[in-house]
């Protein structure tokens, strides 16, 4: 078998069977990470077997292998680790072959986020709010109140990622949709809300929203926080999102690689 440099699009065809593979999705964070990370095709002969994807030059994102060749999963995942001098390992516990691979070694694993899911379906909160897509007019407004929490608002805006939660005419947060490139009719949703306007059930009510908006499309909607944020972790289940699933950062020792 030889690995060889390729194009994110080059192995298109594996991504799909990897993302087959998960028991749950990742959301948008870990796959920004993913899409900016440089791809490698594993071949046996004319054959595509399966490929690694390696973030900044030290931090594995993906690492997926045929079944009919997993036999071989061992040896592919420490050259990976040794080709490449890893370092770190972003690792979604959806993913049991990659789990599986970082328990065969003495690695360190640490809590990096929560992935969640629909659990149950609520109805719309805060009925009598104004909820809809951003528009040029709301920038000010949105840059007043979140900062620089986001990159790229006008971007966002005119890709209808971009949603502003009102209540008579005052802009209380913000609602995102990023829709993933990777998992088919999947997207990302979040919220920030206005300092003045917090513990008040604004957050919990934009997601609420954002689900809705989700659902009437046909897009399956996840969400994800860091392991250590329990404010948002708590809006999201109270919106009715459930985790079952984490993202664990995973350091590799010099001697794992030998």
């Amino acid at each position: 078998m030889i690995v060889k440099s390729c194009a994110m699009e080059d192995a298109r065809h594996l991504i799909a069977e990897q993302v087959a593979s998960l028991s749950s999705p990742y959301d948008s964070f870990l796959e920004e990470h993913i899409r900016n990370s440089a791809f490698f095709l594993i071949q046996d002969g004319a054959e595509d077997v399966g490929y690694w994807a390696i973030h900044g030059g030290e931090r594995l994102t993906q690492f997926y292998v045929r079944r009919s060749y997993q036999r071989h999963a061992q040896t592919l995942f420490l050259q990976a680790l040794e080709r490449h001098s890893v370092k770190s390992l972003f690792v979604p516990t959806g993913d049991e072959l990659l789990v599986s691979m970082i328990m065969d070694h003495d690695l360190a694993i640490k809590k990096q986020a929560y992935f969640f899911q629909e659990g149950e379906m609520l109805l719309p909160a805060g009925e009598g709010d104004s909820f809809r897509p951003a528009t040029e007019a709301d920038l000010p407004g949105i840059t007043e109140v979140c900062g620089d929490f986001l990159p790229d608002y006008e971007r966002r805006m005119e890709e209808r990622e971009l949603f502003v939660y009102r209540r008579d005419d005052e802009l209380l947060g913000i609602g995102l949709v990023e829709h993933s490139h990777l998992i088919e009719s999947t997207g990302s949703i979040g919220m920030f809300v206005g300092e003045p306007f917090r513990n008040q059930g604004i957050g919990k009510a934009i997601i609420v929203r954002l689900r809705q908006w989700c659902r009437e499309r046909g897009i399956t909607p996840v969400s994800g926080c860091w392991y250590y944020n329990e404010a948002s972790k708590r809006t999201l289940e109270r919106a009715g999102m459930v985790t079952k699933s984490r993202l664990l950062y995973v350091e590799v020792p010099e001697q794992s690689k030998a």
